[in-house]
């Protein structure tokens, strides 16, 4: 019997390499048999061609060349596998590779090049970048670029960007220079082939980002903006601002003066607004971007030139008037009392429970104020018969805060709010005097009038030397409110002196430095930046440690919010402050400065002083801050929120008290107005806290979460904490706070500091926020006992969440409008849907936290691509009627 050979010869045993070769010989053997008998004529033809390039004439170079191009072009394949061209001639690749070296005619080489290109891309070895370096010797213009399709390109794109890393590490400019020609022609065929998000990351790959705008066309220009812009914070500095530029640059080149101007105020810089309003083609176009103005509390009414209409836009004269007018739609008019609001009847509270009946009243007092802010009507201040009645109710502070009330129950309405108001300025408390001149600044918050009231009426107070500390406190709390970022000079010059004067007490000149951060808020007013400073210097460290204190530290952060990294010189004078103070205003000022930019390593050094333990308390303050500028720094992207929500959950369970009680504060900043399920579980949970205040600063978090929402499960939560809570009047007094911020003006307002489709956040919005929530920060001693009045602050982030439609002559109209749940379309092709599970509604209608409109309509083109808000309607001169049929 004859035995087989084996397919491994015994002298092979002893050398393994040679037996692997042999094994793999006979599998590509085995293979080749297995193939079906086009396959077989597929790979004949391709070796056929391989000896023909092997021969020595150049003619027969060509014609073979030719074949082997028309066998790429000629094979199709499934879009998973790869082409069987190339995977045929993976084993005469070398071979391709080597002929290329030894031929002399340039256009025989140029077409091999260009094959080995191709081939490149499927067998290149790691870091040689084939397919780069054989297109570069082929040739990259006239289209050649394109020839192997997009998949080539793609892979073409992902070598050059690694090709330029290298250069310019290697510092070889000429060949950089080179990378950025080819990329050149690589980025036009993207943007022909939809590929959008490819054109930009390559050209931001290469550091030349804003060479997209010389290749956008009308088809591809807003797909590519919407990505940039979306990218942007996602971006290191200084990139994520040149992504804005250039699609502001980019719309402009399109006449979208409605879509550069919300890039123009995210980039802070005043030129480029008044560059996109003289940019506009029409007075309607002006009078749209004075809305977004005015919603973002851009105040510049050298503008207008004198076009009282578009003033009055600017100037957000008509806010009230369409807010009642919504609420007249909604049937929200019947003023609610605060019984209304606590549904005591649905709450297991014994009969046998003494209430503080004042701080019971108190609390009655803000409640009543949230819930019919705007309204101008209540049942306690306005619809009694004596509203002093109610005032009376109250004690000490509580007569205060009672007299601002009417302030936020006729919040905008400044004609008809000051009669109210009038009769309570001439009274001889001086406490109910200095709420009547508090609730002047609310009303006149977010709006200005022509007769400068709020000026005209709290300027006389503030100069007074003999006038009540508590006066003089109100009139200056009220100017900072009324005049929040206006920038005018004239409201500084009546502020900065009472920083300066150190003859009068610590809590007027840090209530003055909050007001004049307030009204210059994000400049970087460097004026009044060394005046506070000097303040801090010098006051004594028992002034420096005083409860109120802590907002001068924040009247100077507030000057830098938004800036970014221009405060180094202020951060290195507040080291030579030995009061923890100094610490405080250092930390305050890098939250403020990078506010809502999401930017990681600013995140990273607020979580470093949150983990350090600390044992003196005033230097505690400062890690609180610290935990509120993880939740402001990360609160503008939606990935750096989840990601801040999930640390809170890790600082709650190893943090230092300060630091426990300061979390759900952060996380109402970042949910505000915003009831994400989770985040109202959470807070629920750290409501029954052991630390009272952890408990206290839930509660109120949970009422920042669902402010103006009505949401139904808080209000439950809400009521059962009342119940719990029913003995401690500390605890009651924040939970009914919380009650009355849930039903803020009937369910119709937000407290978000974001807008424009949460893209733009309102400096003076989140100014607003913040004074309330470092109060909380220490409740006992300032929400708790004679400072709640702070809390009123809130006023500067309260505005109807509504979107009201109006003509070219600025008048109200009706139009049909879809509003569903945004959905993300960024870097999606053609058109694709914005909105999803919408309904069909008639404006005006309430907008939800994500929550887009869009014009249901072709009767009517928006001057504005985010329907919220104030947004103008032109008439469209291409709609056509559809006739109805008999």
């Amino acid at each position: 019997m004859v035995q087989k050979k084996s397919s491994v010869d015994s002298e092979d045993v002893l050398n393994p390499r040679t037996a692997a070769e042999k094994i793999t010989k006979n599998k590509a053997k085995d293979e080749q048999d297995e193939l079906s008998e086009e396959d077989q004529q597929l790979v004949s033809e391709l070796e056929m061609i391989v000896e023909r390039l092997k021969e020595s004439s150049v003619d027969i170079h060509r014609s073979a060349m030719e074949n082997l191009n028309n066998v790429i072009r000629s094979t199709t394949s499934s879009m998973t596998s790869v082409p069987k061209p190339l995977k045929y001639l993976k084993g005469h690749y070398a071979t391709l590779a080597e002929l290329y070296g030894a031929w002399s005619d340039e256009r025989n080489k140029k077409a091999l090049a260009s094959i080995l290109s191709l081939l490149g891309m499927a067998y290149d070895k790691e870091g040689k970048r084939d397919c780069l370096r054989y297109r570069l010797l082929a040739g990259y213009d006239d289209g050649q670029i394109s020839e192997w399709g997009h998949e080539y390109v793609r892979h073409l794109a992902m070598e050059i960007g690694e090709e330029f890393a290298a250069k310019i590490e290697e510092e070889d400019e000429e060949s950089a220079e080179t990378l950025l020609a080819i990329a050149k022609e690589v980025v036009p065929f993207f943007l022909k082939h939809n590929a959008d998000a490819d054109a930009v990351d390559l050209l931001e790959e290469l550091g030349r980002h804003e060479l997209i705008a010389d290749y956008v066309t009308k088809e591809t220009f807003e797909r590519v903006c919407l990505y940039m812009i979306s990218c942007s914070p996602l971006l290191a500095p200084p990139a994520d601002l040149g992504f804005l530029e250039t699609a502001r640059k980019i719309y402009g080149r399109f006449g979208k003066p409605a879509q550069c101007l919300p890039l123009s105020i995210r980039l802070g810089q005043p030129e480029l607004i008044e560059e996109d309003w003289e940019s506009c083609s029409s007075r309607v176009e002006k009078a749209q971007l004075a809305f977004i103005m005015a919603r973002q509390q851009v105040y510049m009414p050298h503008l207008t030139e004198g076009d009282d209409e578009l003033l009055a836009c600017m100037n957000n004269a008509g806010l009230s008037k369409n807010y009642r007018d919504l609420a007249r739609e909604l049937e929200l008019l019947d003023p609610k009392a605060p019984e209304d609001i606590y549904k005591s009847h649905l709450e297991n509270t014994s009969s046998d429970v003494a209430l503080d009946s004042a701080r019971h009243n108190l609390a009655s007092t803000f409640v009543n104020a949230f819930v019919n802010a705007g309204y101008g009507t209540d049942k306690l201040m306005t619809g009694a018969v004596d509203g002093n009645e109610w005032i009376y109710k109250n004690k000490d502070m509580g007569m205060l805060s009672a007299a601002a009330s009417l302030g936020m129950v006729n919040l905008w309405d400044v004609e008809l709010g000051l009669n109210d108001i009038d009769k309570y300025l001439y009274t001889e408390d001086s406490t109910i005097k200095a709420g009547a001149l508090l609730a002047i600044g609310m009303i006149t918050a977010g709006v200005h009038d022509e007769t400068d009231s709020a000026k005209a009426l709290l300027s006389d107070y503030i100069a007074d030397d003999n006038c009540h500390a508590i006066v003089k406190l109100a009139a200056i709390s009220g100017l900072g409110l009324a005049y929040s970022g206006t920038n005018r000079q004239d409201i500084l010059d009546m502020l900065v002196p009472l920083i300066s004067d150190t003859d009068i007490t610590i809590d007027l000149s840090s209530m003055a430095a909050l007001s004049a951060g307030l009204v210059c808020i994000g400049s970087g007013n460097s004026d009044v930046s060394t005046v506070i400073l000097q303040s801090m210097m010098e006051r004594v460290d028992g002034e420096l440690s005083h409860k109120l204190a802590r907002f001068m530290a924040l009247g100077l952060g507030l000057l830098y919010v938004g800036t970014q990294d221009k405060y180094d010189t202020i951060l290195e004078t507040l080291k030579a402050i030995t009061h923890p103070i100094g610490k405080q205003a250092s930390i305050l000022m890098q939250v403020c400065a990078y506010a809502g930019t999401g930017n990681v390593l600013e995140v990273q050094k607020m979580l470093h002083l949150c983990a350090e333990h600390v044992s003196d308390k005033e230097d505690q303050l400062g890690q609180a801050f610290a935990v509120l500028g993880v939740g402001v720094i990360s609160m503008g992207e939606s990935v750096g929120s989840a990601m801040s929500l999930r640390t809170f959950e890790h600082l709650m369970h190893y943090g230092e008290a300060y630091v426990r009680r300061t979390v759900p504060l952060a996380m109402g900043l970042v949910c505000a107005s915003n009831p994400v399920v989770g985040v109202v579980d959470t807070l629920s949970k750290f409501s029954h806290d052991n630390d009272k205040s952890v408990a206290s600063s839930a509660i109120f978090a949970m009422g920042m979460v669902g402010a103006g929402t009505n949401n139904a499960r808080l209000a439950q939560l809400l009521r059962q904490l009342a119940t719990y809570y029913q003995k401690d009047a500390d605890v009651l007094f924040v939970v009914r706070i919380s009650q009355g911020l849930l039903h803020m003006g009937k369910g119709t307002m937000t407290i978000n500091p974001y807008h424009h489709d949460r893209t733009l956040l309102s400096h003076t919005a989140l100014a607003g926020l913040l004074v309330p929530v470092v109060a909380m920060i220490n409740a006992e001693k300032l929400v708790l006992t004679s400072s709640h009045f702070l809390l009123y602050y809130l006023v500067r982030a309260m505005y109807p969440r509504f979107l009201i439609t109006l003509d070219e002559n600025l008048e109200s109209v009706s139009a049909s409008v879809r509003v569903g749940q945004a959905v993300d379309a960024v870097g999606q092709v053609g058109r694709p849907k914005t909105i999803t599970g919408f309904q069909t509604h008639e404006t005006p209608v309430l907008l939800g936290h994500a929550e887009r409109a869009e014009v249901a309509t072709e009767k009517y083109v928006a001057l504005t691509s985010v329907l919220e808000g104030f947004v103008i309607l032109k008439k469209n001169p291409d709609y056509v009627e559809e006739k109805e049929e008999d």
